[in-house]
């Protein structure tokens, strides 16, 4: 017997795709601080949420727009930084979004605590949890005004209380180290209770038993 289709509900809405969408509805989205190293040898610091893994190897990938000064100092320097805040950094995390000055440069990262990374030249944001150090592996122009940055991570830290382990339950590490998420276009919020999802028995997510 041939399986019927539902029909469409009725009562949903048609956006109109001759413009932009993502400011019609809301979507959850990581929220990280990258850094860059500018031309003068100052560092910078400036939020991203269009980010990703790029696959289950070790690559990392945001969205950015060559008008943006961290899309020049990477082309430029080759490597990357990536801090995620802590669930309480909002009004930090905010500041490394303040305008430039006239002579380009961003007073408002002085006020903010940092360290240096080990083997880029860069710097971290420090109230986070987790830090990735990137090396450029392509930029991928033509997203309309933007472009996709993808790096290689080559070095890697994290907060204990944000690190997975056999011997804690998963909902004591998200309770014990809160995400915080970036709900686009203009909200946040704080992640701390989370559900093991129901993966249906003998879910793979390869065919490669090596992967």
């Amino acid at each position: 017997m041939e399986r019927s289709t539902n029909q469409q509900p009725d009562d949903l809405v048609r956006l109109d795709v001759s413009v932009p969408i993502w400011d019609r509805f809301f979507m959850v989205a990581p929220l990280v601080v990258i850094g860059t190293r500018e031309q003068d040898g100052e560092y910078d610091l400036a939020p991203k949420h269009m980010v990703t893994p790029l696959g289950w190897e070790n690559y990392f990938g945001f969205v950015c727009t060559p008008e943006h000064a961290t899309y020049q100092n990477i082309r430029r320097e080759g490597v990357f930084t990536v801090s995620f805040p802590t669930a309480d950094a909002v009004v930090t995390t905010s500041l490394t979004a303040s305008p430039r000055c006239g002579d380009d440069s961003k007073p408002a990262l002085a006020a903010l605590a940092r360290f240096k990374a080990t083997t880029v030249d860069g710097v971290f944001l420090k109230q986070s949890t987790l830090f990735f150090e990137c090396k450029l592996d392509r930029i991928v122009d033509g997203f309309g005004a933007n472009s996709l940055i993808a790096g290689k991570i080559i070095s890697a830290l994290i907060s204990p209380a944000a690190l997975r382990s056999m011997d804690v339950d998963d909902q004591e590490v998200v309770s014990d180290s809160p995400l915080l998420a970036y709900l686009a276009p203009a909200r946040y919020a704080i992640i701390n209770r989370s559900q093991a999802f129901p993966f249906p028995a003998g879910f793979q997510k390869t065919r490669d038993t090596e992967s």
